[in-house]
């Protein structure tokens, strides 16, 4: 893969900046991508994962943080994308000396890039890294944080989807619909509580049996199915998954029986051309940069001195930007992930003009 190459947008110029970081003694391998600072500094989580090769880490940095780019842009954030990811086992790797030598890295950037929480890293991760950098946001109350940002990723997702269940029925509740949650992780588990409380029936999997347990345990009258293909090819009305990208593909989409898909991970369209395949099926796809951009809302208000109800109205606001988008993708005759992009390119362009102006 050329990283100068690897873009699938045509009109695009391309990331401003792949940094490969490296420290031996420590076992990090690290990758810092940076796709855009057109409106600001990048922000974009540290994702810490065992990718089965170089390739396949460096494939991911460059997706999601052009998705993070787009999903700033949608948020109203004054705040680029990028995002990093850590090569390796988090339960075998990560120490104190790894996650301090990877905030010397993200020191040298000079605030080009805030790194936050993602798969495989927390609250306590990012006050260790923020020991050695001051570009570091999610991090925990005691050190004036936001703590954990799946509280606000999981309250946009149920925005977007409130919005999504009304362009399809009507009303904007779950009530009575049937949501298929794949992934019962940090966001999944807040996402059922809000689908419980409004009265939705939930159907949910995970591949790790521990929030399987939590489940059964909290919530006895979520219905769980064995794995991810099951729960794809229930009776549901709603799918949402909430674990790693490449959801929807061209296995599980004809296969899927839903109406709306709409969940918290981020690059589920496995590939260019899966959010037409959603369309000519009849499902209503609620682009994921844009329901789950609740958490980075939560963490960039911390930037700025957290005020946790100024974030909560903030991520509030997904379902306005979600209905949107629903408009401007009915209006125009195209796939609501085609209308998004257009919206999101345009403000960077718009506002990232500005940039132009010169000041002393």
């Amino acid at each position: 893969m050329g990283v100068f190459t690897s873009t699938d947008d045509p009109s695009s110029t391309g990331h401003e900046q792949v940094v490969f970081c490296q420290d031996t003694q420590t076992g990090l391998r690290a990758i810092i991508g940076i796709y855009s600072t057109a409106l600001g500094p990048a922000l974009g989580g540290t994702r810490f994962y065992p990718y089965a090769d170089e390739e396949s880490a460096l494939a991911d940095v460059l997706d999601l943080s052009r998705g993070m780019a787009y999903k700033n842009a949608l948020a109203g954030l004054d705040l680029g994308g990028g995002k990093a990811v850590i090569w390796g086992d988090p339960e075998q790797l990560k120490s104190e000396p790894l996650l301090r030598a990877y905030g010397r890295f993200v020191e040298s950037l000079n605030g080009r890039y805030y790194t936050a929480c993602d798969v495989g890293t927390y609250v306590a991760d990012m006050d260790v890294i923020a020991r050695e950098t001051r570009y570091v946001t999610g991090r925990s109350v005691e050190h004036g944080g936001a703590g954990d940002s799946s509280v606000l990723t999981a309250w946009g997702v149920f925005q977007g989807m409130r919005a999504a269940a009304e362009h399809v029925w009507g009303a904007p509740t779950l009530n009575g619909r049937r949501v298929g949650v794949a992934g019962l992780g940090k966001v999944g588990k807040h996402l059922t509580r809000h689908l419980l409380d409004d009265h939705a029936e939930v159907v949910a999997t995970d591949v790790d049996p521990r929030p399987r347990e939590w489940v059964r345990a909290n919530h006895p009258q979520v219905e769980l199915v064995d794995d991810a293909a099951a729960l794809v090819a229930a009776d549901i009305d709603v799918y949402a998954p909430c674990a790693l990208g490449g959801a929807l593909n061209d296995d599980t989409v004809p296969a899927l029986r839903a109406r709306v898909v709409a969940g918290a991970a981020n690059n589920q369209l496995a590939h260019p051309g899966i959010e037409k395949l959603l369309a000519e099926r009849g499902i209503l796809y609620a682009p994921d940069y844009v329901v789950n951009a609740g958490g980075v809302i939560q963490v960039a208000d911390e930037i700025e001195g957290f005020n946790f109800e100024r974030a909560k109205l903030r991520a509030t606001r997904i379902y306005d930007t979600t209905r949107q988008i629903l408009r401007l993708a009915d209006a125009e005759g195209v796939p609501p992930a085609v209308a998004a992009d257009r919206l999101a390119e345009r403000r960077m362009a718009e506002v990232g003009r500005l940039r132009a102006i010169h000041l002393r």
